[in-house]
């Protein structure tokens, strides 16, 4: 595939410089017949000076500096060699630098009043050398203004690009931030129920004396738990799909902190909630990260103190803080998993820096507790 491409890459360029010679080679076969019809005694060289003008006309694209001066130097002794030197100070200001370009206009000058000199072209020689000057510049400009347009496009094009990998960097980064808020919400609501669960598996595993009715009303707990989490799951990754609206629209808020509290009662925890908000209506993503604050805090209560007392205090209000507290024993963890111990309250304290809010954890001797301070605008 790329032998193919770099065959083609050459025919094109093949072609072209054919194109060019065809195109420079009829004003010099003109300047030739003109020269011929003029001077005859001259013909050898003027023939010999055109077929030589006309060869370097092969080499203007590739090396424009040396096969516009080999024009030039042939000018000075044929005016069949001009058409070709007057192109070449075209191709020198395109390829090259405007420096290079105006040495070799100067040169080309040079050689065409050197030229005028001993073979008079039918004007004074005066004007003679304006008219080489002029043209001579007006070539050289008009081979620097295509080489300035070049690269005005070139940098326009490179802009677009920049603009197109930012753009494909932006789109990635949102899709990364839709994955990341995928996956916590997906904790939140999976280590919530499924503490929940083992909470239930657990009496179950620890009471084998339980009666047949305590055991299938453990069951059917256990069911609903696994039937709820699902749900839940299937209502955040539905709504992370659509829009935003319906995103925050089904996510729960502060005033839904109390019934996470009796479910978590429910469950056989000892849960005292002191709530002095929750009935205040809050910012939606205020509220929404004081609700995923007492979740989570509940859920490691759980995993780590299960069976001990849990105090939830939600205080503050409008054009204040909105501040929650989760308090339980400290209890000793032996069989503490480190490869996930810790993870979700990582997530908890980015989620609260998001909206504005601090995140503290405090451990002391007989006690564990996280405090948010969430803004809550009046």
């Amino acid at each position: 595939m790329a032998h193919r491409g770099y065959v083609g890459a050459v025919e094109a360029s093949g072609r072209r410089t054919a194109a060019l010679v065809l195109a420079v080679g009829i004003p010099i076969g003109l300047s030739a017949w003109g020269a011929l019809a003029a001077e005859p005694d001259l013909r050898v060289l003027d023939l010999a000076c055109a077929l030589a003008a006309l060869v370097t006309v092969g080499f203007l694209r590739s090396r424009p500096v040396a096969a516009t001066g080999l024009a030039a130097l042939l000018s000075a002794l044929s005016p069949t060699a001009t058409p070709a030197a007057a192109v070449g100070i075209v191709f020198t200001g395109l390829h090259r630098r405007f420096p290079v370009a105006a040495a070799t206009t100067v040169l080309v000058v040079a050689t065409h009043l050197v030229r005028g000199a001993w073979r008079p072209e039918g004007l004074p020689y005066g004007w003679w050398a304006i008219l080489v000057v002029v043209g001579a510049a007006a070539n050289l400009g008009w081979g620097a203004l295509g080489r300035s347009h070049a690269a005005l496009v070139a940098s326009l094009a490179e802009r677009a690009r920049r603009a197109e990998a930012e753009q494909e960097r932006r789109v990635a980064e949102a899709r990364a931030a839709e994955r990341a808020a995928l996956a916590r919400e997906m904790h939140d609501v999976l280590a919530h129920r499924l503490s929940l669960l083992a909470t239930y598996a657990g009496a179950l595993e620890y009471r084998p004396d339980a009666s047949a009715e305590q055991r299938a009303r453990a069951a059917g707990v256990i069911r609903e738990g696994v039937h709820d989490a699902l749900v839940e799951l299937r209502e955040v990754v539905a709504v992370l799909r659509h829009d935003e609206e319906d995103y925050a629209a089904a996510l729960p808020v502060l005033a839904d902190v109390p019934a996470l509290v009796d479910e978590a009662r429910a469950a056989g925890g000892t849960v005292t909630l002191e709530d002095e908000v929750s009935a205040v209506d809050c910012p939606p993503a205020i509220g929404r990260t004081a609700y995923r604050v007492v979740q989570e805090g509940l859920t490691n209560a759980r995993k780590h103190a299960a069976g001990h007392p849990v105090r939830v205090a939600l205080t503050g209000g409008p054009g204040d803080r909105l501040t929650v507290r989760i308090r339980n024993t400290l209890v000793d963890a032996p069989h503490r998993d480190p490869a996930t111990d810790g993870h979700g309250l990582v997530g908890l304290t980015e989620r609260v820096r998001l909206v504005g809010g601090e995140l503290d954890q405090r451990r002391a001797h007989d006690f564990f507790e996280i405090e948010a301070q969430l803004p809550w605008p009046a």
